[in-house]
């Protein structure tokens, strides 16, 4: 059945009516899910298969018939291990109706079918008895429940209830337990995408409101690939600690609970940020374990098992504390049923440990990644330097963006009026909290509405002379979405004076084709996992792929996932800012040579914006590619990433190219794209 659906164009900034099919949702779910990253991950799926192998040995040890069951079955991968292994039968709990059908189909297909039951319910609703779901209770428990904070999908509490409803008292567990690790350490880099530095314009010094420094942040976790964060960006104050561990073979509590480290500091320094992780121990004797440690722990960083369903995490202290070298500390976690948190304390003084809650509305305006933006300090100079550039002391200044301080740095900068259109009310708060902490409350001043609102009476009968932008908005996920600024500054057109100056002035589309280190295991097919066929996997995300009329890039953050260029990075579409959006499409097709040897996977799109005629901002590649291919990304931002179905071998001398077509169409916002690489 078709259905229409209102969907915020992020692009436009309309509300947008679109016929869909009922099953657009799930369809988009699998799409952009990870089953194969998990299904790629050798190292996870071995341990599984030794440890469910112990536990099985065990049952039968002791004269039992073997039963299992399996929460979250996904595929049915280890519930097939399990009856391979010698259980007896294995109960498969899968929620998500369509897992649970390409489950049933896979079990089917390697001939489990008589052994192995999908349940397509929540555990929670299982029932055990003669007629209900499960005829009797398990005697070995299975699961893959976690996610990179490891309780965050619910762990504590599905565990809780399966020792209480679904397993036997002593059931043995696959995974036994798992350990959370924690290390207090000072970082400039990270502590910048927690809180707001002072930002030197033009002689002056913007420093943040007080509210912004003194708040707890956001209580979220900032889940991150840790083995990209270089060890020269960060200083150890403690040492790696075990915060915790849960045995899941005995009953497991959900209630909220603290834990507590206490160590001497290893050195002097700011006490801001703690880098975690999380292991899993298979079998009892820990002799089987899966780790999520980041690569700088290994002897030979190389050789870590990389992975993406589980990552590592970053929690921000309430406040930096200085600490010093001896000085005696006690590091706390607590967790409630889905999340942790993390305070410190020296040892003589006893702190009551908080869920960090934000008070002063930045954290929840501000992403982590936008408080980085914004303390990037060539960021800011290229800013400062461009509008340096333009303003004049008549300069009648709009802003259109985000929660954004480039109308204070017009100010700052001696622009005659400065007006800043802010839809937000958290952000219109937080930029006035900024004005009026630097004495700056009539410098600025800010509209609540949208552009298609603005009338000259808002702007006190001036014309404008400067529009400007970062461009950044809240809603934006893909590169193009920052098209927004264009719609906007089409929308104000009639209050432009005839010569004004529009920054950015254009908005240029690049392309590079590139060979991944690991990302391309989230799209692959796999086909047999550990000798199990999981194609029909393979085939119900291929649906999912082919339901959308063409086929899209997704937002990935590739600072995250070290690649190899294997052609020139390539610009393919510019978007005039000085002229108002066209009526009819824009279109650019060619070919791109590859000219380095390797595996294409795919296509990285980014936007640079031309501030001046010498002055750039790349929210892709921030450096040129090197001999060897190597990209630096910008941390900041997520690019655009088109991947293709099977990787595409380049020889690197030229012959193959890659052929591109794009369209931008004006009235929706859309880019459609079609890539390939093709050969003589």
């Amino acid at each position: 059945m078709k259905t229409y659906c209102g969907r915020a164009n992020p692009t436009t900034g309309a509300l947008d009516w679109v016929e869909e099919s009922e099953e657009y949702d799930y369809h988009q779910e699998i799409a952009r899910s990870c089953y194969a990253d998990m299904l790629h991950d050798k190292d996870r799926n071995e341990k599984y298969y030794q440890g469910i192998r112990a536990a099985v040995s065990r049952v039968k040890a002791r004269g039992e018939r073997v039963v299992v069951l399996d929460i979250g079955t996904g595929t049915g991968l280890l519930s097939m291990m399990a009856v391979t292994a010698g259980a007896d039968y294995c109960y498969a709990i899968e929620v998500f109706k369509p897992m649970a059908q390409a489950a049933a189909c896979i079990v089917q297909r390697n001939g489990f079918s008589d052994k192995i039951k999908i349940i397509n319910k929540h555990s929670t609703e299982v029932t055990v008895e003669p007629d209900g779901d499960m005829q009797e209770r398990a005697n070995v428990l299975v699961t893959e429940l976690f996610d990179t904070e490891l309780i965050g999908e619910g762990a504590l509490p599905s565990y809780e209830h399966a020792h209480m409803h679904l397993v036997q008292a002593g059931c043995e567990a696959v995974p036994h337990r798992a350990k959370v690790y924690a290390q207090l350490v000072e970082s400039d880099m990270l502590w910048k995408w927690s809180q707001i530095q002072p930002i030197k314009v033009d002689g002056h010094k913007l420093l943040p409101p007080p509210s912004v420094v003194e708040c707890a942040g956001a209580p979220s976790v900032c889940d991150i690939q840790l083995s990209q964060v270089s060890p020269q960006s960060f200083t150890p104050l403690g040492p790696i600690c075990t915060m915790f561990s849960v045995d899941f073979s005995k009953p497991v509590r959900s209630a909220a609970r603290s834990y507590k480290a206490q160590f001497k500091a290893q050195t002097s320094g700011r006490a801001q940020v703690v880098l975690t992780w999380w292991d899993i121990d298979m079998d009892p004797d820990g002799s089987i374990v899966c780790t999520m440690a980041p690569s700088w722990t290994y002897p030979e960083p190389n050789s870590y098992p990389w992975r993406d369903h589980w990552m590592q995490s970053v929690y921000f202290l309430p406040a930096e504390k200085n600490v010093s070298e001896g000085e005696e500390l006690s590091l706390t976690v607590s967790h409630d049923d889905y999340s942790l948190w993390y305070s410190l304390s020296h040892n003589d003084v006893k702190v009551t440990p908080f869920r960090p809650c934000c008070t002063c509305q930045a954290h929840l305006v501000w992403t982590r990644p936008r408080f980085g933006e914004l303390n990037d300090e060539q960021r800011t100079e290229s800013y400062v330097n461009a509008l340096r550039r333009i303003l004049k002391p008549d300069s009648v200044c709009l802003s259109v963006s985000d929660g954004s301080l480039l109308p204070i740095f017009a100010h700052l900068l001696g622009a005659r009026k400065v007006f800043s259109l802010e839809n937000s009310g958290m952000a219109k708060q937080v930029i006035e909290q900024v004005l009026q902490t630097n004495s700056l409350k009539h410098g600025v001043q800010l509209l609540g509405i949208r552009s298609e609102q603005l009338t000259m009476d808002d702007l006190e009968g001036n014309q404008i002379s400067v529009l400007m932008g970062e461009p950044y908005f809240s809603t934006s996920l893909l590169p193009w979405h920052s098209l927004f600024f264009w719609y906007c500054r089409t929308a104000v057109a009639q209050l432009l004076q005839p010569s004004a100056t529009i920054l950015p002035g254009a908005a240029i589309l690049y392309i590079v084709a590139v060979e991944f280190r690991d990302l391309w295991r989230i799209r692959v097919p796999c086909g047999t996992c550990e000798g199990f066929d999981v194609s029909p996997m393979d085939e119900m995300i291929q649906r999912s792929l082919d339901f959308s009329e063409s086929r899209e890039a997704e937002p990935h953050p590739l600072w995250e996932y070290p690649c190899r260029a294997l052609t020139k990075p390539h610009p393919v579409m510019m978007f005039n800012f000085t002229q108002c959006v066209p009526e009819q499409p824009i279109s650019s097709q060619g070919t791109v040579p590859l000219t380095r040897r390797g595996r294409c996977h795919g296509v990285a799109l980014w936007m640079e914006y031309q501030l001046t005629e010498d002055i750039t901002v790349s929210m892709g590649l921030t450096k040129p590619v090197d001999e060897e291919g190597a990209c630096e990304w910008n941390p900041h931002q997520k690019q655009g990433m088109f991947f293709f179905r099977s990787a595409n071998e380049s020889s690197g001398d030229g012959r193959e190219d890659l052929s591109y077509n794009l369209t931008f169409e004006p009235h929706t916002g859309d880019i459609k794209m079609d890539f390939s690489v093709t050969s003589p």
